[in-house]
């Protein structure tokens, strides 16, 4: 099958589009009446996750359908092809191997892309990184005065912090002994400032993540970082305070970077599916080796599902094509992204740069226009919580979101009375958005309309390998969806222009005077005039 056929070239796109008109005269309570068996019709559980579509507004035909799409596509080869590491980035010419990075060290044929054993390459730099990871947590790597780190700040952005950041706020309970970790990305200087304000920095240990180290947000932050612990242990402590993942070797050797604590990365592997590389160097400091190897191993359990399990009971493909199903037949352009976690609290946050920047295009990999809607809004926080804020236009409002509840059985704090009290608002909540409440008479505002299409993940506990699956079923949503509109889903050229704009005007905004002969539109003209007045 030709990579240039996309979903709507396909027969089965035609059937899927008569399905959805008549399936939308049909409430969620007729889909049940009509078969009393649909939850274990609708459910697959695999690799520590059950994944419970019972509330989708699908009957047994159009996941017939699902099927005959991805056969029409030929996605079992296009899976294929990832894995095996064929060029399909085709905009930069690129493997997309991030899968490769959680393979296990032992077992599984050589992985050869390139004349290189990636498999190789991998595994050593794995180990170069959880030995740094332990000796750190250890104290056997210490700062310039011999004293142990209490705190790791790791600067990044985007991949290089939101993968971090939400993994290691996820796994808290897993980091008994480790430093404390604090995130910073934004160029403006305050979430560095927090960072440090009660920091030793005799203590403290930064880890810069940038693959090419000129990232200007993160080179402002390393730089200001660089200038505080100058400022307060001198120069010649730099190298023992300072860890890198990045290729610069060059920019690394003019900031002072230790050379031992410098961690590899390829351009093979996109920010956005980083987390189980060098980039992930802070969560392996922050839950230690045995933990770092589970998160991987939770990741390629779900790899080889999504490569040999039938399309009936595949997760990747059924979220993929339910959220499809969803964005271009009911037309429900947001996915609101709701865990009844509140360590899962920045999760929606790592999905939008997930799924938003893969799959926000309008181009084809052929370079034709996109004839469908790609890529929903993806939005959420703690489902708990939500409740009490957006709920209210989720259940009543006339826009309308399909919805992901995600949900541990087991306490991730060791309250399992009040986990209870979550659960229940959770499953009471998938309830009510499927199956609503007529009004009482004369109270029309009372109305619960129901027929929100939500799928319910459930897992026992929030532990290292569950979150790595979990992780692992959303980035193979995003390539199944990106085969199906025909999107390259591993470059992100939508971010380019911004940054290459700010270059023009990062003088203009230190030196207002500048702006009037710069040929500026009004708007900004007026907006640095503002700037100078005040």
């Amino acid at each position: 099958m030709s990579d240039s056929i996309a979903g709507p070239d396909c027969a089965a796109w035609q059937s899927l589009a008569v399905a959805s008109h008549e399936l939308q005269q049909q409430s969620t309570a007729e889909l049940f009446a009509g078969d009393p068996q649909r939850f274990s019709h609708c459910s697959v559980e695999a690799a520590g996750l059950l994944f419970d579509f019972s509330r989708q507004r699908v009957d047994q035909r159009v996941l017939t359908t699902f099927a005959e799409l991805a056969d029409q596509l030929g996605l079992r080869e296009r899976i294929a092809a990832m894995f095996r590491g064929d060029a399909i980035n085709t905009t930069e010419n690129r493997a997309v191997l991030h899968t490769a990075l959680r393979r296990p060290a032992a077992g599984g044929a050589p992985l050869i892309v390139g004349g290189q054993d990636i498999g190789a390459l991998v595994l050593a730099e794995r180990q170069r990184l959880l030995d740094f990871a332990e000796r750190v947590r250890s104290g056997r790597i210490a700062g310039s005065s011999g004293k142990s780190f209490n705190r790791v700040v790791n600067i990044g952005i985007g991949g290089s912090d939101l993968g971090p950041a939400m993994t290691v706020e996820a796994l808290r309970a897993y980091a008994a002994g480790a430093p404390s970790m604090a995130f910073v990305s934004n160029v403006d200087g305050c979430q560095l400032a927090d960072a440090l304000a009660d920091a030793d920095p005799a203590r403290t240990l930064f880890i810069v993540c940038s693959k090419t180290f000129t990232t200007q947000e993160t080179r402002a932050n390393a730089d200001t970082a660089r200038a505080w612990l100058r400022g307060r242990l001198g120069d010649a402590a730099v190298p023992q305070h300072f860890a890198a993942a990045s290729v610069n070797a060059r920019a690394m050797d003019e900031f002072g970077i230790h050379p031992d604590y410098r961690f590899a990365m390829w351009d093979w592997v996109g920010g956005r599916y980083s987390v189980w590389s060098s980039i992930g160097v802070s969560l392996a400091i922050a839950i230690g080796r045995s933990h770092f190897e589970a998160f991987l191993a939770g990741a390629h359990a779900v790899d080889q599902h999504f490569q040999n399990a039938p399309w009936a009971g595949n997760l990747p493909l059924l979220a993929g094509l339910l959220g499809i199903w969803n964005n271009d037949f009911l037309g429900l352009p947001t996915l609101a992204v709701l865990p009844y976690d509140q360590r899962l609290a920045r999760f929606p946050a790592y999905l939008q740069q997930l799924e938003m920047e893969s799959n926000g295009k309008s181009v084809k990999s052929d370079g034709r226009a996109v004839e469908v809607a790609s890529c929903p809004v993806v939005w959420g926080e703690p489902g708990n919580s939500a409740q009490h804020s957006f709920f209210q236009l989720l259940h009543q409002g006339t826009p309308r979101a399909a919805l992901d509840f995600l949900l541990p059985v087991q306490s991730s704090c060791g309250n399992q009375p009040q986990q209870e009290l979550a659960i229940a608002n959770c499953l009471a909540q998938a309830e009510a958005f499927a199956f609503g409440q007529p009004a009482p008479v004369g109270q029309p505002y009372r109305q619960y309309d129901g027929n929100r299409p939500g799928t319910l993940i459930l897992f026992q506990r929030l532990d290292p390998r569950t979150l790595g699956s979990l992780i692992a079923l959303y980035e193979h949503k995003v390539f199944v969806q990106s085969v199906v509109w025909g999107i390259n889903a591993f470059d992100q050229w939508g971010v380019e222009l911004g940054k290459k704009l700010c270059e023009g005007i990062v003088p203009l905004v230190r030196d207002a005077s500048q702006a009037a002969d710069a040929g500026l539109t009004s708007s900004l003209r007026g907006a640095l005039e503002y700037l100078r007045r005040t």
